[in-house]
């Protein structure tokens, strides 16, 4: 039977790094090497460690509490030796290993029981072929969760990373600009293989299905860890598996153990979104909304609370369209997240309001929304230059302008060649600055042309 547990990595969204002053610089490119460091995450002789930041526990907390894990009370840090060029001074400053106490425990997330959630410093980047060493990323905060192997297979762990890394979105725990990475532990018949650092969706569930296939062919008879090697798509031994005992976990004498009470528990978790699955829910039982459109909704917190927002004052049916299908497409097209501009819900509102009523054309809407970015504005200021034009009247001295302007296009229509027709709504819409409603544009030109 195939059991398949992971051990997710992830950089903390903090400023800084977790036991200096230095900037927090993973996942920020085209940095200079060595320009955020100092004596600590360098490992000068002599330098200790400062307290961990405040901002990198709270995170760790929120996150284990979202994923169901019981708090400790004591965090107690190790050091967990080994011998890299990218950690000098032969040990990572770790909550984990064989005294250790993680911050979250005995969690379980959609199905899926978490082992423990722990905080860990990250090494240097060392290039083995230069033998040069980047210190930016050294002494970065890194948070793991680990589950039980309760997976069975490649599409249930992807499924289940996705909905993990939408609700840690969700509180900004993970610095979405690095994602995260996946240490793989599968056994089926054999011994358990771990399969190291695997950085993509893609990747791990190649690895995952390459991994069952060999393990049933060649049964294994001892533990080992491999690497993927994602242009073959196989899976390469690294090394026999190290025990616990191989790290030689030490208490770190120069971090004091430290206390979480309950109140900051309380107060941390008091302050936690819905998760997209409760947000999913609520959106289907409550407001009646297609699964579809509540999928897309739930994918980015601040686009369901932007919703929930507006459904207050309009009805969700118009609310939908307009947020999953023209706000998307101007967030995309300026290449900006919601919390990058200040559109103000009523703004939207309005805007909606105005289309609803008929007073503004659909097409001059998504032009106003255009220009909401990167702040809105009230469009009812703007309503009297901006009025729908209706009346067939007033729309005919439009159409025979557009006419007189493009009479080949007039007179290409007039001997079969429907497309003309489009052109030429077209043409009275630039006049008219999108004001005049299409459907009776296509009517009164219809009726000249004929």
């Amino acid at each position: 039977m195939t059991k398949i547990g992971l051990e997710i990595h992830g950089y903390l969204n903090t400023r800084e790094k977790l036991f200096c002053k230095c900037k927090a610089m993973h996942g920020k490119k085209h940095i200079k090497p060595n320009t955020s460091i100092c004596p600590i995450c360098t490992s000068q002789p002599g330098a200790k460690p400062m307290l961990p930041n405040k901002e990198s526990t709270d995170m760790v907390i929120q996150t284990s509490l979202i994923l169901g894990c019981k708090i400790n009370e004591k965090l107690i840090w190790q050091r967990k030796h080994y011998d890299w060029p990218d950690l000098p001074k032969g040990y990572q400053n770790t909550i984990s290993g064989s005294y250790a106490m993680p911050v979250g425990k005995n969690g379980k997330f959609l199905g899926i029981k978490i082992t423990e959630c722990h905080i860990e410093e990250d090494p240097a980047s060392w290039n083995p072929k230069t033998g040069e060493i980047d210190y930016n990323k050294s002494g970065s905060p890194l948070i793991e969760i680990v589950t039980e192997p309760d997976f069975k297979d490649s599409e249930q762990v992807i499924e289940w990373l996705k909905q993990l890394k939408a609700t840690l979105s969700y509180i900004k725990s993970i610095d979405k600009t690095s994602g995260i990475k996946a240490d793989i532990n599968i056994s089926t018949t054999g011994k358990r293989i771990e399969i190291k650092n695997i950085n993509s969706l893609k990747n791990i569930k190649s690895a995952i299905e390459y991994e069952i296939k060999r393990q049933k062919k060649e049964i294994p008879k001892m533990q080992e860890t491999r690497m993927f090697d994602e242009n073959k798509e196989i899976t390469i031994k690294m090394r026999t598996k190290e025990e616990t005992e191989d790290y030689r976990f030490i208490t770190e004498p120069d971090l004091p153990i430290i206390k979480i009470e309950r109140l900051r528990v309380d107060k941390l978790e008091g302050n936690l979104p819905e998760t997209p699955h409760e947000k999913l829910r609520k959106l289907i039982k409550k407001h009646k909304i297609e699964k579809q459109h509540a999928e897309i909704l739930t994918k980015k917190l601040e686009i369901v609370e932007f919703f929930e927002k507006v459904i207050k004052k309009i009805k969700p049916k118009l609310a939908i369209h307009w947020i999953t299908i023209e706000l998307l497409r101007v967030l995309n097209y300026t290449k900006k997240e919601m919390e990058e501009v200040n559109i103000d819900p009523y703004h939207f509102i309005e805007l909606m309001d105005l289309v609803d009523a008929g007073k503004i054309t659909e097409l001059k809407a998504k032009e106003i929304l255009n220009e909401f970015i990167p702040k809105s504005f009230s469009p009812k200021k703007r309503v009297q230059k901006h009025s729908k034009i209706s009346k067939a009247d007033i729309i005919e001295i439009y159409v025979k302008q557009a006419i007189k302007e493009n009479t080949k296009a007039a007179e290409d229509y007039k001997s079969g060649k429907n497309e003309s027709l489009n052109f030429l709504i077209g043409q009275v819409m630039r006049i008219t600055d999108k004001r005049a409603d299409f459907k009776t544009v296509r009517k009164v030109l219809e009726k000249i042309l004929k």
